[in-house]
């Protein structure tokens, strides 16, 4: 069996693609150099004591657990363990009950520039059916502060260059999950909060997604990525988080939560609870 993972008790609008000014020079993180005699800077994300409830249905208590710079971070659990919710708290678009979720230290209305700081892909249909893929870039663009060629380069960075003028209404889900990964990379954040994006994706597409948050994670970016692809998961990630009826039961890096021996599915189902299958 692998090592356990420590277990985490600690304490305590809009679809898509997050809008802000656009200012890189504001950006968090490794690149901007601190002085010697500063202060660390704070976890890229910091979830503590987040609970938040929906009428009688608790869909989040207690959670906790951090997210590095220079690190990709899976977020796994069940259907309706809770996942979702935490990062919609976490990206201000849902009001927690109890807690904290930050993002580079600050609640997300706190950031000086949202844009420049984070991007989040949480749902690939927001996006207009009758505009083409470049038009839709363009217009975030715009709207953030961006300047307009970013979203030919984002277009060709995501494999999309040739369905560019496109209307997104005749896009497959694969594409539309690319061109939700060019819109949440238009700010050049140092953070990306990324919900299912394999979802959608042919084998060599899922394949270019590992190597494109490979490649993120080594410049000194911070991404947290849920997926249900455990196998998927173990070939990217860094480090683990799981989830469980709204609370933490783990949180390890990959080598240690499935060691030799074991995978990780084999360990996610023993920490879940559910080996057999059973609806979650």
């Amino acid at each position: 069996m692998a090592i356990r993972p420590t277990r985490q008790r600690a304490p305590g609008r809009d679809r898509g693609v997050m809008i802000a000014p656009y200012e890189p020079g504001l950006r968090p993180g490794p690149r901007a150099g601190a002085a010697r005699n500063q202060p660390p800077l704070p976890p890229a994300i910091e979830v503590a004591g987040l609970s938040k409830r929906f009428g009688p249905a608790v869909a989040v208590h207690d959670l906790s657990f951090t997210v590095s710079y220079g690190r990709v971070t899976g977020f796994l659990g069940p259907n309706g363990a809770g996942k979702t919710t935490t990062l919609r708290a976490l990206l201000g678009l849902i009001r927690p009950d109890a807690g904290r979720a930050l993002i580079a230290g600050r609640r997300y209305a706190e950031l000086a520039s949202p844009f420049g700081t984070v991007g989040a892909l949480l749902d690939a249909g927001a996006v207009h059916p009758g505009h083409t893929g470049r038009d839709h870039l363009r217009v975030l663009a715009r709207a953030a502060g961006v300047p307009i060629g970013r979203a030919d380069d984002l277009l060709a960075k995501v494999g999309l260059a040739a369905a560019a003028r496109q209307r997104a209404g005749g896009y497959s889900l694969g594409m539309r999950q690319r061109l939700g990964l060019a819109a949440a990379l238009l700010g050049d954040p140092r953070i990306l909060v990324l919900d299912e994006p394999a979802n959608g994706l042919d084998p060599q597409g899922i394949r270019w997604l590992r190597d494109l948050l490979r490649s993120l994670a080594a410049e000194g970016r911070s991404i947290l990525v849920s997926s249900h692809i455990l196998a998927e998961v173990a070939q990217t990630v860094d480090d683990v988080v799981v989830i469980s009826g709204g609370r933490s039961v783990a949180q390890a890096p990959l080598e240690q939560l499935a060691g030799p021996g074991s995978s990780l599915e084999d360990v996610y189902l023993e920490l879940t609870g559910n080996p057999n299958g059973d609806p979650s």
